[in-house]
């Protein structure tokens, strides 16, 4: 070979295409891995030899994030196991689970609900709680051309009343309104519990709050809150979870087959 003729005898697109696929196959494969960092390994109940799959590529390493407020969360992270108050309805693989207790209560099926953390959604601004209710709130108020909740009488899905809004949770952050506060009464006194907007209907000639899911003897056992005036993660996805799941669960007849 002469000298300086070595670079002129590689073939630079033949180079460049090996390494854009080396380059693609290796992105391919890390996003592949950091996909894992949430819902893996994946666990089989019962079923001890199918624990802890990850597949391939393997689990990433744990690596710590910094939140926007402040706190720090691992991920992966030893997943902390929930008691699941459901049974398979049989041995064969995939079975249907049935509820064993009370599915509104104990979060399964529909009514199930992610373990977000235990800290309201805060706005970017100056780090208040975006979802608040009106009464600290009173820069706002409900449009006056639209009916105003508070006061009414809440009507279940039978028509019986449940309880009583005194007042709306609005979203300073999306400038729509998330919940209701219903007060009901119960066998140690009255408290209050969160419905979601979009599962109501507000009758201004009637001056009633109608809801589907529910019936009034659910409205006592629906999540608490940690605070009166502001609403954490967790329980945004327990209260729309206790309220929603009552579409399945509230009535027998619901969880029957149509036909």
């Amino acid at each position: 070979m002469q000298a300086g003729t070595y670079l002129t005898s590689i073939d630079y697109a033949t180079v460049s295409i090996y390494a854009f696929w080396i380059f693609f196959g290796a992105l391919v494969l890390y996003l592949n891995r950091e996909s894992k960092r949430e819902g893996y390994p994946l666990v089989t109940p019962g079923r001890p030899k199918q624990n802890n799959v990850g597949g391939f590529p393997g689990m990433p390493e744990p690596k710590t994030f910094l939140l926007a407020n402040g706190t720090t969360v691992q991920a992966p992270k030893p997943e902390t196991e929930r008691e699941i108050a459901m049974v398979p309805m049989d041995r064969s693989p995939g079975s249907p689970l049935i509820p064993t207790g009370d599915p509104l209560v104990d979060g399964v099926g529909p009514a199930a609900y992610v373990m977000r953390g235990m800290h309201p959604a805060v706005l970017h601004d100056d780090g208040t709680p975006s979802i608040v209710p009106l009464r600290i709130a009173p820069e706002f108020s409900v449009d006056a051309g639209d009916p105003d909740p508070r006061g009414y009488d809440v009507l279940d899905a039978d028509g019986v009343v449940a309880g009583r809004c005194v007042d709306v949770w609005l979203d300073k952050s999306e400038m729509i309104f998330r919940y209701i506060e219903v007060a009901v009464q119960t066998d140690t006194g009255e408290r209050t519990m969160m419905y979601p907007v979009p599962l109501i209907r507000v009758d201004g000639e009637r001056r009633v709050v109608t809801v589907r899911t529910l019936l009034a003897k659910h409205f006592a056992n629906a999540p608490r809150l940690s605070y009166r005036d502001s609403i954490t993660l967790r329980e945004e996805d327990m209260v729309s979870a206790y309220c929603a799941g009552g579409q399945l669960y509230a009535k027998p007849e619901r969880s029957e087959p149509c036909l």
